[in-house]
């Protein structure tokens, strides 16, 4: 950002910044990421949801570090920047960006399919313009809104956890590590299950929108996740109690079907109206987390400049916003991408992996140096233990943005010496 360039509008603070983190992390992924990891781990999906959360823990203080220290929009996009070099951070930002626009689109369709399953494309749209509305008009406007949906949606799982404990369906036996599908399945669910966390990165990509940012954002941070796991554990270990690890792992709608099991169908309309608020919430959080990262790199030129741009009255990336907002606005209408969003997830442990090594560079001493070292690893081997799709296809998309950053750095070398 030059002098000259408006900056945003530093109106939140450490309970805004903690709604807003909880509005990504307790989502729609709570509604649906559960069976897919006790799939592949069983009752092991609790010894996965105990490792993603040390791999987010220690990408969340690496993340808080950084924020601290380069409060301005863009998150781990300035982090590898500042840190390793304009390669990495545009690394970062790239994986950030593509990836989770994809998200976005399918965060719309999810509210789509629970509230009109006829007409999921026409309602996906609906949402999505009505949320870059509400965020063209203010942060603060995002933020009222996204405490709204997180104090509905943490109230509808708070009904799932004790209809499930309390029904005479809950058995504790079903919760038997023993029954847990080995290393390699624990691994995978770890990887599955990190992503319920990884809303923290939207506290520190709005950096420069925080009031004191050096004391808000390491606070926010880590409240937020803490808050997050815990949520997390207590639905996990209902909903195990009740459909137990084979149950859960074929479940298409696991709260709906857990809360059914239990002998409580008149909660299901109940969750799934959750289930569409949580993908709102979600979707809410990640448009505002992609357009300020668009907004970052957009003044590095990475991106057109015009993104650039700062809205004089309401102090918001309005062109990034727009920008975002249309083009997942086009993939809700057109493409079914629930399922083919595999990068987006490696691409998310490749955006820590920076943020973690930036961190590395914070300090010499060894003690310092131990939760990035830890985060970075956790990284690496959670990425590398997804699917074998999600890992070949999240690959092919960074090295599609090496490329596109070797070729714009070739043009911009040969115009400068002519």
């Amino acid at each position: 950002m030059t002098a000259s360039a408006p900056g945003l509008r530093r109106t939140l603070g450490v309970g805004d910044a903690v709604v807003i983190g909880l509005g990504s992390m307790v989502g729609a992924g709570i509604f649906a990421a559960l069976a897919p990891a006790a799939h592949a781990a069983g009752t092991g999906l609790l010894i996965g949801l105990a490792v993603a959360a040390v791999v987010a823990y220690c990408n969340a203080m690496s993340s808080a570090r950084l924020a601290a220290l380069y409060p301005a929009s863009g998150g781990t996009y300035v982090y590898g920047r500042e840190r390793l070099g304009e390669f990495w951070g545009y690394l970062a930002g790239w994986s950030f960006v593509v990836g989770k626009t994809a998200s976005c689109a399918a965060m719309a369709l999810t509210v789509g399919t629970y509230v009109w399953p006829g007409q999921a494309h026409a309602v996906a749209v609906g949402a999505v313009v009505a949320l870059t509305a509400v965020n063209y008009g203010g942060v603060q406007k995002s933020a009222w809104l996204t405490r709204v949906i997180v104090a509905l949606v943490l109230a509808v799982l708070a009904f799932v956890v004790v209809v499930c404990l309390v029904s005479g369906e809950a058995d504790a036996g079903r919760l038997d590590i023993g029954a847990s599908g080995g290393a390699d399945g624990v691994l995978q669910a770890a990887g599955l299950l990190f992503f319920a966390f990884a809303g923290y990165a939207r506290i520190a990509t709005l950096g420069e929108e925080v009031r004191d940012p050096a004391r808000t954002i390491p606070r926010a941070i880590p409240l937020a996740l803490g808050i997050a796991l815990v949520v997390y554990a207590c639905v996990a270990v209902a909903v195990l109690s009740v459909l137990g690890p084979g149950g859960l792992g074929d479940a298409t709608a696991p709260l709906t079907d857990a809360v059914r099991a239990a002998g409580a169908p008149w909660l299901v309309p109940v969750v799934r109206i959750g289930a569409a608020v949580a993908a709102m919430g979600s979707l809410l959080a990640l448009i505002l987390g992609v357009s300020r990262t668009t907004l970052a790199m957009a003044r590095d030129r990475h991106l057109p400049g015009v993104l650039a741009a700062v809205h004089p009255r309401f102090q918001v990336p309005h062109r990034a916003e727009l920008a975002v907002g249309a083009v997942v606005a086009v993939l809700a209408a057109t493409v079914d991408v629930r399922g083919a969003i595999g990068f987006s997830s490696f691409g998310v442990l490749a955006y820590y992996a920076v943020a973690n090594a930036s961190a590395w560079t914070l300090s010499s001493a060894p003690t310092a140096r131990v939760v990035p070292a830890v985060g970075l690893a956790g990284c690496v081997v959670l990425a590398f233990s997804l699917p074998g799709v999600s890992v070949v296809v999240g690959a092919g998309v960074l090295v599609v943005g090496a490329v596109a950053y070797a070729v714009r750095r070739r043009v911009e070398g040969g115009a400068a010496r002519e």
